[in-house]
C-alpha cells in the first residue's frame, strides 16, 4: 500500500517538473520570436531610412530636370496652331505659360488650368478661383482644361486695344513683343521682358515661330548666351570659376533660388 502511494507520488512530482519545463521551453521559444520580429522590423525601418530619400531624391531630380522640356513638348502645337490664328509668335506663348504656371507646376494653374495668370477682369462669366498675386485674394480665371486657357490667352490679348500695337510687330520678333507686353501692363514685374527672352532663348522657343513662317531657323544676333550642360561633380563655384562669372551671377542669370543644380542640367554660363 505503502509503496503505491510512493509511486503515485513520484509520478505526480514528474509531471509538474514536466509541465514547467515545457512552459519554460514555451515561453524562452516566444521570447525568441518576438526578439527576431523586433530586429527584423528595425532592420526593415533601418533601410528604408537609408533607400527613401534616395529614390525620392531621384525623382525630385528628374522632375526639375524635364518639367520645362515636357511642357514644351505638350504644349508647343497649341502654341503654333495659336500663331496661325491670332498672329501671337509661339515663342512668346510658351515661355509666358512656363514662366507664370510654372511650367504647369504652380498651385494656381493646378486647381485652375490658368496658364498665364490672367485675372477676372470686368465680363468674366466662367468660373473663378482667388489667389494672393500683387495684392491678397485676387481673382483669377479658371479654365476646365489648359487647351481653354490658351485660346483665351490669344481672345484676351487680341479683344484689348491696349496690345493692339502688338499686332503690328514683324511676325516672329519676339523681342519687341516681350517688351511691348511690359509696355502693355501685361505684368508689373519690371524684369518681366527680359526673363521671356532669357526662357525663349535658353530652350530656343523661336524655332516654332519660325516653323510657323516657314522660314529656317537661324539663331537671333540677339542671342548672346552660352549653355552649359551639367555633369557629375559640376557646382555652381567650379562653374563660376570656369566661365570667369560670381556665384551670385549664375544664379540670377539662371533664376536659381538655390545652389542646387542636377546633372544634366542646361545652364546660361554668360551674361
Amino acid at each position: 500500500m505503502k509503496l503505491k502511494y510512493f509511486l503515485i507520488s513520484v509520478l505526480t512530482i514528474s509531471l509538474l517538473v514536466s509541465c514547467k519545463s515545457k512552459k519554460r521551453l514555451a515561453k524562452k521559444t516566444e521570447d525568441s520570436r518576438k526578439e527576431m520580429v523586433i530586429k527584423s522590423t528595425n532592420d526593415v525601418s533601418s533601410n528604408k531610412a537609408v533607400t527613401k530619400p534616395n529614390s525620392n531624391s531621384i525623382i525630385k531630380n528628374s522632375t526639375i530636370k524635364n518639367s520645362t522640356l515636357d511642357y514644351i513638348e505638350q504644349f508647343k502645337d497649341a502654341a503654333m496652331r495659336d500663331m496661325r490664328n491670332y498672329k501671337i509668335p509661339a515663342s512668346i506663348k510658351l515661355a509666358q505659360g512656363i514662366l507664370e504656371s510654372s511650367s504647369g507646376n504652380s498651385q494656381l494653374t493646378k486647381r485652375s488650368n490658368n496658364h498665364f495668370g490672367i485675372k477676372c477682369h470686368r465680363g468674366w462669366e466662367g468660373d473663378k478661383t482667388y489667389h494672393d498675386d500683387d495684392e491678397k485674394g485676387e481673382c483669377f480665371r479658371v479654365y476646365k482644361d489648359p487647351a481653354n486657357s490658351y485660346k483665351d490667352h490669344s481672345l484676351f490679348l487680341t479683344s484689348r486695344s491696349r496690345y493692339s500695337k502688338l499686332f503690328k510687330i514683324k511676325e516672329g520678333d519676339y523681342v519687341k513683343w516681350a517688351k511691348g507686353l511690359s509696355e502693355a501692363g501685361y505684368a508689373t514685374d519690371r524684369r518681366y521682358p527680359a526673363k521671356l527672352i532669357a526662357i525663349i532663348e535658353k530652350y530656343d522657343l523661336h524655332k516654332y515661330d519660325t516653323e510657323v513662317l516657314g522660314k529656317s531657323f537661324e539663331y537671333p544676333k540677339t542671342n548672346n548666351f552660352k549653355n552649359h550642360i551639367v555633369i557629375k561633380g559640376d557646382t555652381l563655384y567650379s562653374l563660376s570659376r570656369k566661365y570667369g562669372l560670381t556665384v551670385a551671377e549664375l544664379k540670377k542669370i539662371n533664376s536659381l533660388d538655390s545652389n542646387t543644380i542636377s546633372v544634366g542640367q542646361t545652364l546660361i554660363v554668360s551674361k
